[in-house]
């Protein structure tokens, strides 16, 4: 059958393009989409064509193929209605909603083994923030918060807000956050936190260097940086106190910044922590794996419901139109989706 699937084709370009989709073969199931979200990070980032094009795209992603040489797809959370099973397929199937790990498309074929059924009571917009709750849980993981400490997340995107909602029901010290967008830092309190500063204003950040380093105290225990700008990764090791932990969330792409690993880094034996969803850090996998850690990202989709972060709805047709607002940044664009007739 033909279908229609979201093509990024040049640099800041994007198309629906028709593809042919063979019928589901044994193990697989057709999909009908009903939504899909775009990523405003790792997708903003992809738009602006900040991969570089030999970069294997993650193949544990259902129908993310080659590299990032255009024409190609991409995307990661898609919600719909199974239509069809394979020949061997268990028809209980039929009918399901489910989410998979899958680029924008109106229909998809999927492995069975790729398709997460939706609880009952989980609206369909809710689940598409099922890959970003499995982000940020696996951003606290590796944090490991203590009672009483003090934590900061740069950068409150989806996967910020998320890390901060979580946090926020920790017992810590003081939860701060940065972003240099007024709305997300009026967002960014309503998840939680008790501080939200503007990192590009120098005034803010020197007060807060200053509170955070006053009459003896030690700077941040710990920091987060999911902002997708390298510069923040300085102003966390700047505000980080002695033996204090970085955790690095953020994909720069081919973007830089000049890290500066002065004396302070040194001499504070400030860790940098690597944070990517795909894997569980190695000390917690005795206990924990993936599934349970999805578990869990079901359960705090129920607490958060972060359906509320939706700020737009588009029809896949005018794909180069969303995807130029997520990139622009313009106040109240949070979340946009595709909503698929």
């Amino acid at each position: 059958m033909r279908v229609q699937a979201v093509y990024h084709v040049a640099p800041q370009s994007v198309a629906i393009q028709e593809i042919d989709l063979p019928a589901p073969r044994a193990g697989e199931l057709l999909i009908k989409a009903l939504c899909s979200a775009i990523s405003p990070g790792t997708e903003s980032l992809i738009f602006r064509g900040g991969v570089p094009a030999n970069l294997p795209k993650d193949t544990r992603i259902g129908g993310l193929e080659g590299d990032f040489g255009y024409p190609f797809r991409y995307g990661y959370a898609l919600v719909g209605e199974v239509a069809a099973v394979g020949a061997d397929g268990d028809r209980d199937w039929l009918g399901q909603r489910v989410f998979a790990y899958h680029p924008h498309q109106n229909y998809a074929v999927v492995d069975k083994e790729d398709c997460l059924v939706l609880p009952e009571d989980v609206p369909a917009e809710r689940a598409l923030f099922l890959a970003n709750m499995e982000s940020a849980l696996n951003l606290v993981f590796d944090a490991a918060p203590l009672p009483g400490e003090r934590i900061m997340v740069f950068g409150q995107g989806i996967v910020g807000l998320l890390t901060t909602a979580i946090l926020s029901r920790f017992p810590l010290g003081e939860l701060i956050t940065a972003e240099p967008l007024g709305f997300r830092r009026q967002k960014s309190t309503e998840m939680g936190a008790a501080l939200a500063i503007n990192p590009t204003v120098g005034r803010e950040l020197a007060a807060l260097k200053d509170c955070l380093f006053y009459d003896g105290a030690d700077g941040l225990d710990a920091a987060i940086e999911v902002s997708g700008n390298a510069s923040a990764l300085n102003q966390a090791i700047e505000l980080t106190g002695f033996s204090g932990r970085i955790v690095i969330g953020s994909w720069y792409g081919e973007s830089a910044a000049p890290l500066e690993f002065g004396s302070h880094f040194h001499r504070q034996r400030i860790r940098l922590i690597s944070s990517q969803v795909s894997t569980i850090d190695p000390q917690l996998s005795g206990r924990w794996n993936k599934k349970r850690r999805l578990d869990l990202a079901w359960e705090w989709l129920a607490e958060i419901r972060p359906e509320r972060l939706i700020t737009h709805h588009f029809a896949p047709s005018a794909c180069q139109e969303a995807f130029e607002l997520v990139e622009s940044k313009q106040a109240g664009v949070l979340q946009p989706i595709f909503e698929y007739i």
